[in-house]
């Protein structure tokens, strides 16, 4: 792990007893990300609504297609960031600071949100909000990671109890911070998720030191003093071009939110090809290597695709639940952001499900390929729900409730297909040399996801709903039955992986 210290002395550091039998730092970082996610997911659930509600209902008066694709923009560059904080946590400061740091500029882009102002302290915020959790999401993880030996047989279920952390604040916070953001007022809403990251950082700030040790604080590969003069000078000058682009973007008028939308669409693209371009063509890849990496193409189309349609659960169907659906149920007013609290949800409820039944089909179950083709058909026929009680009851009437939680529950099946397995498959067919790499290209899957879906939610309307779910939905089916029909194909390419 370093030359100060070894993986085995950063292990035996951690209290190994403590947090329902695993060590005492899964309760620092349990609650450490619950209370991320809390925030996180709570500010996503009225972000949109937020964003086009007339400034009379304390909203910014935005083009209801434009706040969409700015959603689905910042949720790429939330995953994009990812790349950055890990480099920076394994080259500069380790992944303990990274959390912390990260942790602040979240909780500062909250409390610019909770401030009533402009389209310009919104985008502040939501700079702050992109950097934080690009240093906090994927160095929190790695921390989990450090706290147990290679060969405790804690290790899965201790991800599970943190996995389930994640899921707790995802489906408690957007019951929270919805009521109170849709029925009182948006920056009391977002002060709240403000708080509610001021409360992780808290405790992860007085108990890391009793329950981590020494995990999280090495840094695995520092910068030498001759890469640190480079590095320094490499940020001042991209800094320096960024800021000068953009000056003279606003300047000249060719920096608009198209320009920046299609902007990240490309990279969005690019980003995730580079990589794989990088890997196979490197002199560390064997031949076997690979062949792995050529089977992995097809699989990260298909979680592109499934992205594509389980991502817009914060876009397209929350505008859905705002404006299409009848919120009065069962003599309640229902907020429309309640609905997010929907996929959370059933993921605690079935994740063990799903675990359960796939250790009982041991050898019968289906392939890596199979799965990925059965999370893809779930996520095609959670939009093809959607179409029904429009077909029936016509594009006027308000449609029941039941209707979209038929849907999160559908796309939550296929994410419990694919999700799990492609986080499996990824460590199984990446190349040695590449392994934290491979796993970044996964999470870019969402980042190529949403980049796509900020050029496709322009197209919805109340008019072209039926075309919009329809070919979607219909598209992510046809993909699901071709890449069905070739899993033997690639699976040979798997070279003994399953």
């Amino acid at each position: 792990m370093s030359d100060k210290f070894t993986r085995e002395e950063v292990v035996k550091s951690v209290p190994q007893k403590g947090f329902f039998g695993h060590p005492k730092g899964l309760f620092t970082l349990f609650f450490t990300e619950f209370w991320e996610r809390f925030s996180y997911y709570g500010m996503r659930a009225i972000l949109v609504y937020y964003m086009y509600y007339e400034v009379s209902q304390g909203g910014l008066g935005l083009d209801q297609n434009l706040a969409l694709a700015i959603m689905s923009i910042y949720g790429s560059l939330v995953y994009m960031s990812g790349i950055i904080g890990g480099w920076l946590a394994d080259r500069i400061f380790g992944t303990s600071r990274a959390v912390f740091y990260g942790g602040i500029f979240i909780m500062l882009g909250h409390i610019v949100l909770a401030i009533p102002g402009n389209l310009a302290m919104f985008f502040v915020s939501m700079v702050l909000i992109v950097l934080g959790t690009g240093l906090l999401k994927p160095n929190v993880s790695s921390v989990v990671g450090e706290i147990y030996a290679e060969e405790d047989n804690r290790r899965d279920a201790g991800f599970s109890i943190f996995y389930m952390g994640i899921n707790m604040g995802a489906f408690l916070s957007p019951i929270l911070v919805g009521e109170i953001g849709m029925k009182l007022n948006f920056h009391l809403g977002f002060s709240i998720a403000a708080i509610g990251m001021f409360i992780g950082l808290v405790l992860f700030l007085v108990t890391k030191k009793k329950n981590l040790g020494l995990a999280g604080t090495i840094v695995p590969n520092p910068l030498s003093k001759e890469e640190k003069s480079r590095t320094v000078k490499t940020f001042t000058v991209a800094a320096l071009l960024i800021g000068a682009v953009v000056y003279l973007g606003l300047d000249r008028g060719f920096l608009t939110f198209d320009s920046f939308i299609n902007t990240v669409g490309v990279l969005g693209i690019l980003i995730p090809t580079a990589y794989f371009i990088v890997m196979y063509r490197s002199k560390k890849t064997t031949e076997t290597e690979r062949s792995r990496l050529l089977a992995y193409i097809p699989l990260f189309i298909a979680a592109v695709m499934f992205w594509v349609i389980q991502e817009q659960g914060a876009t397209i169907l929350a505008l859905y639940a705002d404006t299409r659906t009848n919120l009065n149920f069962l003599g309640y007013e229902i907020s429309p952001a309640l609905f997010q609290s929907l996929n959370p949800l059933f993921i605690i409820v079935l994740a063990p499900v799903f675990a359960w039944f796939w250790v009982r089909l041991g050898d019968r179950q289906p392939s890596i390929p199979q799965k990925f083709s059965l999370g893809l058909l779930f996520a095609g026929l959670s939009f093809l729900i959607i179409l029904l009680p429009v077909y029936f009851g016509g594009a006027d009437a308000l449609v029941s409730p039941l209707w979209l939680v038929l849907s999160y529950f559908i796309v939550v099946l296929g994410e419990l297909c694919l999700s799990p397995v492609g986080l499996s498959a990824t460590t199984k067919l990446a190349p040695v040399a590449f392994s934290a790499q491979t796993m970044s290209l996964w999470f870019l899957s969402n980042a190529a996801a949403q980049a796509i879906n900020a050029q496709l939610v322009q197209f919805y309307s109340e008019d072209t709903e039926l075309l919009y779910f329809g070919i979607i939905g219909g598209a992510a089916i046809a993909l699901a039955l071709l890449l069905f029909l070739v899993s033997p194909f690639i699976q040979r390419f798997m070279k003994g992986v399953r």
